[in-house]
């Protein structure tokens, strides 16, 4: 009998295994074996601080972000007092993993198949990966971390299988040095309805290899075509390419995360990917922690509406900043025009210098009043089209 079985191994579902273990839980951490997600791998100072997470795990520290606009000009935005840092998630999510092993959590590698109960028991059943036998694991509490289109949150909570998302895909090259348009040192965000029409497509380095990719949710996009354009405008079609990858990113948290008995989601089940930049590992791991404590809590008190406490803490301290970054995407994203006066904005030094400073901190930045008031009248400005989007 397992205090808590974390259905999925990805940041949120190590993070919440790794956190429970240490708390003094008996843990078992399901996960499937070879799973990468599609991910350009970006992870703020906030969360090596707030993680723990050791040197060695990052492949690249960025220090400069490039906004490029649907006619092809560019703003380079300094990250001061910082970086963006790199990781690569098929060593990442296995480094997560295996910490929380080591911790103290059983790791289980097999495919998720129901959730059983009786009077005395809740029951997980998976499909062993070696035996290809079904497995049933009994617990007292689940954590459904196993991402966007939660097998688990579709069967468990109401309006799981409601999310919207969209589909995300890229590909792990080799990375050259310096070369074209392509720079090791910096990441490129492109808006352009030529390669996504309703999300954006990036170039992000990961030191000796790369992530190049796009999103949409736009049925009939063409994600591989749109990426290979990417990367002959990058001056990387002749890379080899190390692996390619697919997946939905969900792009709004529900609104419930629980089904009030013994069943929380966590990261990408819940939805926690941030809207407009459509970070997720970050909050992902936020969101394993706070299931984490939520569940601690249910353990602790035999009550069930506990559960309800991983949403209520992550929205506590993140649901400004994702109504705010919706508010950007609903208006900035739906056209070429839009999108071009986004990246006009971006010039703005008020808007460089406190967009990467929440970026960093994860925390809407109060400290410049005069700043945010400018920035709001510029934007403004903008989207009622008073001012012509500025030409570089």
């Amino acid at each position: 009998m397992y205090d808590v079985v974390v259905i999925g191994g990805g940041p949120s579902g190590a993070t919440a295994a790794e956190d429970l273990v240490r708390s003094g839980h008996n843990v078992a951490l399901l996960d499937r074996a070879g799973r990468i997600k599609p991910c350009g791998g970006a992870i703020p100072p906030r969360l090596i601080a707030d993680f723990d997470l050791p040197e060695d795990q990052l492949v690249a520290k960025i220090t400069t972000a490039r906004m490029i606009s649907p006619t092809g000009r560019h703003v380079d935005i300094p990250i001061e007092n910082g970086f963006v840092g790199m990781v690569d998630r098929e060593e990442f999510d296995e480094f997560l993993r295996a910490r929380a092993a080591t911790a103290g959590a059983t790791r289980v590698t097999g495919t998720f198949l129901r959730i059983e109960r009786t009077d005395d028991v809740t029951v997980v059943v998976y499909r062993d990966k070696e035996s290809g036998d079904e497995v049933r694991l009994e617990t007292r509490l689940i954590i459904g971390a196993d991402g966007a289109r939660s097998n688990v949150a579709r069967a468990e909570v109401p309006g799981g299988d409601t999310i919207p998302y969209v589909i995300a895909y890229h590909e792990i090259i080799e990375a050259p040095g310096p070369t074209g348009a392509y720079d090791p040192a910096r990441c490129d965000v492109i808006y352009d309805g030529a390669i996504s029409p309703d999300f954006y497509g990036w170039v992000f380095p990961h030191g000796k290899s790369a992530s190049v990719g796009m999103g949409s949710m736009v049925k009939g996009v063409d994600l591989k075509q749109a990426t290979a354009a990417l990367r002959v405008s990058s001056g990387l079609s002749e890379c080899p390419t190390i692996r390619r990858e697919g997946a939905p990113i969900p792009l709004k948290p529900l609104d419930r995360w629980d089904n009030g008995r013994d069943v929380v989601l966590a990261g990408d089940a819940a939805g926690v990917v941030a809207p407009s930049s459509g970070e997720g590992i970050y909050y992902a791991m936020v969101g394993g922690r706070v299931a984490a404590t939520a569940a601690s809590a249910c353990l602790a008190s035999g009550r069930a509406r506990d559960l309800k406490l991983a949403r209520q803490l992550f929205m506590r301290e993140h649901k400004t900043v994702f109504r705010v970054l919706a508010s950007m995407q609903n208006a900035y994203y739906r056209s070429d025009e839009r999108r071009e006066r986004f990246v006009s904005l971006c010039h703005d030094i008020d808007v460089q210098r406190l967009t990467f400073e929440a970026y960093m901190n994860k925390k809407l930045v109060r400290a410049r009043p005069m700043a945010h008031l400018k920035i709001g009248l510029k934007n403004l400005a903008h989207l009622t089209r008073l001012v012509a989007a500025t030409r570089v």
